[in-house]
């Protein structure tokens, strides 16, 4: 395991099975009882409690297996905020479609309010992640969660701001409302900006990996460049839905719903 193409390997199938699972789960909620997507987001707090104490467990340990556990503990504590997002569970106070809006401050305020709660929650993670690694031998627990929510956050602001393309072809029931909040066309300013910045990353973790060795760098190369390349993929005509279709569900007549945000890569 200490092979960095092997630590690359594993970034690679956890961010792709991952994200999968969480698609499946949700999906499968579709269509059923309007408790169905609260028993998932409640079937997955084991999740979230092993990634809690397996970031705690492993941050004074170093060697692979430690780097392995912190890298997997962010994993499950940003899987099941991201599960609880997508069934509705945590969003935030505006659950309907965009209101007639006169200004981009409007619009922008609006948006804010369809997805604060779950900002909220995901800047919690962090500021946790921080605290409970601060001066500790193994602190790739807080790096790959900030990686997941920096990216997270630019995604999100690209959508917003115009990308001109906006896969949403797993949004579930009840995220139907998002479409109206995202403008499709033209990219705007944020863009270049975030490809070069996260760019910049992948290059600062392959440095450190060359210099160090240490497996830790593979992993965070590897899901900093997967972040990479979901944005290009928001410009780039490339049929990514593929990576899961075949996991998901088969559509019903409830489940035709109109397309929103991007939700692969979690």
């Amino acid at each position: 395991m200490t092979n960095p193409w092997i630590a690359a390997l594993f970034a690679l199938f956890v961010w792709w099975f991952s994200t999968g699972a969480i698609l499946w789960a949700v999906k499968r909620a579709d269509g059923r009882s309007g408790r169905a997507h609260v028993r998932v987001a409640l079937a997955g707090l084991p999740l979230l409690g092993a990634g809690i104490v397996a970031a705690i467990l492993t941050r004074d340990a170093e060697g692979p297996a430690a780097f392995y556990g912190g890298f997997l503990s962010a994993l499950a504590i940003w899987g099941w905020i991201e599960l609880a997002f997508l069934t509705g569970i945590v969003t935030g106070p505006n659950r309907g479609p965009l209101p007639f809006c006169l200004t981009e401050g409007q619009r922008f305020r609006a948006a804010w309010r369809t997805v604060a709660w779950h900002e909220t929650l995901l800047a919690l993670g962090l500021v946790f992640l921080g605290l409970a690694v601060w001066g500790s031998a193994n602190t790739l627990a807080f790096w790959t969660y900030g990686v997941l929510f920096v990216a997270r956050i630019s995604a999100k602001l690209n959508i917003f701001l115009g990308v001109p393309r906006i896969n949403t072809e797993f949004l579930p029931a009840p995220l139907a409302h998002l479409p109206s909040y995202f403008r499709q066309g033209p990219v705007g300013w944020l863009f270049p900006v975030s490809i070069l910045v996260l760019t910049l990353a992948v290059f600062c973790w392959i440095e450190r990996l060359m210099f160090t060795g240490d497996v830790q760098f593979a992993l965070l190369a590897t899901l900093t460049g997967l972040a990479l390349l979901e944005h290009w993929l928001m410009v780039l005509p490339l049929p990514d839905a593929k990576l899961w279709r075949w996991m998901i569900p088969a559509p019903t007549l409830k489940d035709d719903l109109p397309q929103s945000e991007k939700t692969h890569g979690f």
